[in-house]
């Protein structure tokens, strides 16, 4: 967490779309939001929290429905390529599924697309079915060929697992 002595531990099944992670969740109930919401956040993070109390886990994972978040205030580093991404508090992420804390990649997951372009959030291309760039306006979560990676644009994603894999591992972050 920028200006933080703190990690946010998450699990994705797709380290190939590290990349493309625009921003970060935190379930409602995940004990980092306290200590990184800020001061001028505080009260809306403090609401939309009582808020998610009232919902069922069901209701809050149910994908027929809209998402809803707040920004912390506070920002992650992306240990791949260091650009810094915000982290929300979202009710669609659950505490008791994975560290109740996601990468966000809006062009890989359809529930992360959604938030995006309900919040203005940036969406980046990382998985192409044919290794063309088709845009930031859709989500592609099947495997293909990466782009807007780095050294790893131009691979296919399941080689790109492994690679991206063994980076984080050199990096002591994963």
């Amino acid at each position: 967490i920028k200006g933080l002595n703190e990690k946010i531990e998450v699990f994705t099944t797709r380290p190939d779309t590290i990349f493309g992670a625009t921003y970060m969740v935190l379930a409602p109930e995940h004990p980092l939001i306290k200590t990184i919401s800020t001061d001028k956040q505080k009260n809306s993070v403090n609401k939309y929290i009582e808020d998610a109390k009232k919902k069922t886990e069901i209701e809050r994972t149910s994908l027929d429905r809209s998402k809803t978040g707040v920004f912390t205030g506070a920002h992650a580093v992306n240990p791949i390529n260091q650009s810094e991404i915000p982290i929300w508090v979202a009710d669609y992420v659950v505490i008791s599924y994975g560290t109740g804390a996601i990468m966000s990649v809006p062009s890989g997951d359809e529930r992360d697309f959604e938030f995006a372009r309900e919040y203005s959030l940036p969406i980046i291309e990382v998985v192409s079915p044919d290794g063309k760039l088709h845009g930031n306006d859709h989500c592609y979560f099947e495997y293909g060929i990466s782009v807007n990676s780095g050294e790893f644009s131009g691979k296919p994603t399941k080689e790109v697992i492994n690679l991206i894999n063994e980076r984080i591992d050199e990096l002591g972050c994963g």
